[in-house]
């Protein structure tokens, strides 16, 4: 496609203008941008938070029925295609284009801020107890209800895409539910569009201002916008050169390079902290997440007035469902030849259990070394989020290399999620182009870092948060119409005959040959 075919393209012009008259906004007025979204975000939330807890849930429901039923032996392709990826580049492309970076985040500074101030209202904080609620629902946040959100719009995506031959769109997913109409499907996709930029500067926002602590603890370089645009400039050049080389190169490269320093800096911490403290308590998280599970699902405040669901369980949900569209369409791609039942068991406990198993050991060292030695890893974490890692590394031998190390796997998850969300974007606003031309890229790597240094510049993690939620609520309507899809498109299905299946026939056809030529 030329540049000018690009702009007449409904879906890239309509979401790029609202992505650009927003940065606009916030660039020159960031005060009164800042206040609306404030006023938009408690809209949201007050009103539709039961909407998004319940949305999820029978998403969750939905998937794990589908996984166990018959159509699980379905391809995401041909009955005969074979995974594009090997297994361990596969979970390497979930773990970084999904939430790596947020769970470098949010891995310490959650379990520690659940610590200083508890979900539970009879609960004490900073105590034993506080310490078990925190981690349960550290896990909760980061366990199969995130992903399903991300299973479901992959899902079918790659089923439409894959199985039935058409483009990679959301709308092109949902025609069996809404129809063929232009304007319908150019109003989802758009939706779609933006949707996934705001959840992708939610997490380049929170990567930048995890940068700026960690350069701040080592170097004392304070924390200041201006140091936060520079990270953004650099950031925008990297991901715009990886882009270049496409998704079997830079992309693959550095989701390997992502997972394996995720790996060593666990191996290292997990050795050098208190081993068996990590063991038992990742053992009890588990078991305390599962017995919660419905509990926390469903949990909402109407009789205490309460904000703590909103301010995490909620955010959490939208933010998921912001990246969704992303996550999803990449998902799909890095899944054609799998079927539908490892599909969804690989999407959905297989980044999660990382999730966990990192959970447990950073934020149960960082646990450990409050609870025994009084460090103020949870006082410091509550006044600045952004320093919680580099806290709970004060604590560890090789501290400054630890912090350096963890500050490049932040900038390489961030470049490696960015370089993927060019890709995806590209290709939504280019009618699901497999290569979608440098141009759409260019622009989509522009708007991504403009938005996010305005959410930045006009109220730092709360308006990152914000855009997050407000954003989503148009998509969460658009999940659960993906349900109704895949249930008509696999109704049309054959399900395929296992081998054992055909091997049987085939002893018996040759059984009854035999028997008619005696």
């Amino acid at each position: 496609m030329t540049n000018k075919e690009i702009w007449k393209n409904p879906v890239f012009s309509i979401s790029a203008s609202v992505i650009l008259l927003l940065v606009i906004l916030g660039a020159t007025i960031p005060k009164k941008f800042g206040e609306i979204a404030g006023k938009l975000f408690i809209f949201t939330t007050v009103n539709f938070g039961w909407f998004y807890l319940l949305a999820v849930f029978i998403i969750i429901l939905f998937l794990t029925f589908l996984a166990i039923s018959k159509y699980g032996a379905l391809r995401l392709g041909p009955d005969d295609e074979l995974p594009e990826f090997s297994f361990f580049t596969w979970v390497a492309m979930l773990f970084s284009a999904g939430f790596g970076v947020g769970l470098v985040f949010w891995g310490v500074a959650e379990p520690m801020s659940h610590f200083f101030t508890s979900p539970v209202s009879d609960v004490t904080a900073q105590t034993e107890k506080a310490a078990r609620v925190a981690m349960g629902y550290s896990f909760f946040h980061w366990g199969i209800s995130q992903w399903s959100v991300f299973a479901i719009v992959g899902l079918v995506m790659g089923f439409s895409q894959y199985r039935k031959k058409k483009d990679g769109l959301i709308s092109t997913a949902l025609e069996s539910v809404t129809g063929k109409k232009p304007i319908v499907k150019t109003t989802i996709d758009s939706f779609s569009v933006i949707a996934t930029v705001m959840g992708i500067a939610t997490s380049l926002g929170l990567g930048i201002l995890q940068i700026n602590g960690g350069l701040d603890t080592v170097f004392e370089t304070g924390n200041s916008f201006l140091i936060q645009f520079f990270i953004i400039v650099i950031i925008f050049i990297a991901y715009m050169l990886s882009s270049s080389t496409g998704l079997d190169k830079g992309i693959r490269y550095l989701s390997n390079l992502n997972l394996g320093v995720a790996l060593i800096l666990m191996t290292f911490v997990f050795i050098a902290g208190p081993t068996v403290f990590i063991l038992e308590t990742f053992v009890l998280a588990i078991g305390d997440y599962f017995t919660n599970f419905i509990h926390y699902s469903l949990r909402l405040e109407p009789y205490q007035k309460g904000t703590w669901v909103r301010d995490w369980t909620i955010f959490y949900w939208a933010w998921a469902i912001a990246w969704s569209p992303f996550v999803g369409a990449f998902v799909a791609r890095v899944s054609k030849g799998r079927t539908i039942r490892e599909f969804i068991m690989g999407v959905m406990v297989i980044p999660p259990a990382i999730a966990c198993l990192w959970i447990a050991i950073f934020g149960g060292t960082a646990l450990w070394n409050d609870l025994n030695y009084q460090t103020g890893i949870a006082e410091a974490v509550n006044i600045d989020l952004t320093s919680a890692l580099f806290q709970t590394y004060l604590h560890l031998p090789l501290t400054t290399i630890l912090s350096i190390l963890s500050i490049f796997l932040i900038f390489t998850f961030l470049v490696t999620s960015a370089d993927s969300a060019t890709y995806i974007l590209a290709s939504m606003t280019t009618n699901g182009s497999l290569v979608p031309p440098l141009f759409a890229k260019l622009v989509w790597g522009f708007l991504m870092a403009a938005i996010a240094g305005v959410l930045l510049y006009a109220g730092g993690l709360e308006a990152l948060q914000t855009a997050s939620l407000i954003s989503a609520l148009p998509f969460t309507v658009i999940l659960l119409m993906l349900i109704l899809s895949i249930v008509k498109l696999l109704r049309k299905e054959a399900i395929p005959i296992r081998n054992a299946d055909l091997r049987r026939f085939e002893r018996l056809q040759k059984a009854s040959k035999e028997k008619e030529n005696q």
